[in-house]
This record gives C-alpha cells, structure tokens and sequence, in this order.
C-alpha cells in the first residue's frame, strides 16, 4: 500500500496510457483520459502526489486491478 502513496498525477497518467487509454485534453488541473469501448471518462489530477482514495478510484473506474495498474509504472 506504500507505494501508491507516493505517485504523481503525470505518473499515473503515464500508467494509464500505457493500458491504452488517451489523453483527450486537459480542464483546468485535470487531464481527461478515454478509451474506446469503454463509456467512462477518467480525470486525472495533475497534483504531485495524488490521495490514495483517487488513485484507487481512478484504478476501479479503469475496469484494473490494483497490481494491473502498479505492473504499469
């Protein structure tokens, strides 16, 4: 659980490209991430160190697993 704690917003965006998901544009402090086929939109805050609540959330909302998304950074 440590290590989400210390990931960045730029960071987690990064992952989330990886898992093919692609920034669309950016809302205020936010980048906005979609990926075909799939109805949800993620906001991903571009903060230097994001709350683990978020991140978990942000990695629910992607339809990965916790380990997923830590295979990714």
């Amino acid at each position: 659980m440590g290590k989400l704690g210390n990931i960045s917003g730029k960071e987690a965006a990064k992952a989330f490209e990886k898992a093919g998901w692609q920034t669309m544009g950016q809302v205020g402090s936010h980048r906005v991430l979609v990926k075909s086929g799939v109805r949800v939109n993620l906001s991903v805050p571009q903060h230097k160190g994001l709350s683990i609540g978020t991140l978990r959330a942000l990695i629910r909302n992607a339809g990965m697993t916790l380990e997923e998304f830590l295979n990714l950074l």
